[in-house]
């Protein structure tokens, strides 16, 4: 093995839960992969629970998942799907037609916990992950 790939290698292993998965995520987006399809899956320790525990709490970004779209409250999550994500009326109203489906995604906190509060008012049953 050349010096090059032991450093690389090196680097690697000295990298926090939270770092590999940020180099996973540039990884995927730079070479257009998914590292969810395939044979294997790659497992890193962390070491305690703690450390696992800090790094979900440091997740600042979600998806809002639209679960169920009660038939009688249907126009209502419609017209708050299309405040939400900005859709033309046959775009959001497809949207709300798939459901379960992730109607925006990569939001921050505030924005994701807003928008899943007007949908729930709504009548909507609405998840973020």
């Amino acid at each position: 093995m050349s010096n090059k790939i032991e450093n690389l290698l090196e680097e690697l292993k000295n990298l926090t839960l939270l770092e590999a998965s940020d180099l996973v995520q540039k990884i995927e987006e730079t070479f257009d992969v998914d590292t969810s399809i395939g044979g294997g899956v790659m497992m890193m320790s962390t070491g305690s629970s703690e450390q696992s525990a800090e790094v979900t709490a440091e997740k600042d970004e979600f998806d809002i998942i639209l679960e169920q779209v009660p038939a009688d409250k249907k126009i209502a999550i419609l017209k708050v799907v299309r405040t939400v994500t900005g859709l033309g009326l046959k775009e959001a109203k497809e949207l709300v037609d798939l459901a379960p489906k992730a109607i925006k995604e990569a939001l921050p906190k505030d924005a994701a916990e807003e928008a899943k509060k007007q949908l729930e008012e709504a009548g909507a049953v609405v998840s973020l992950k």
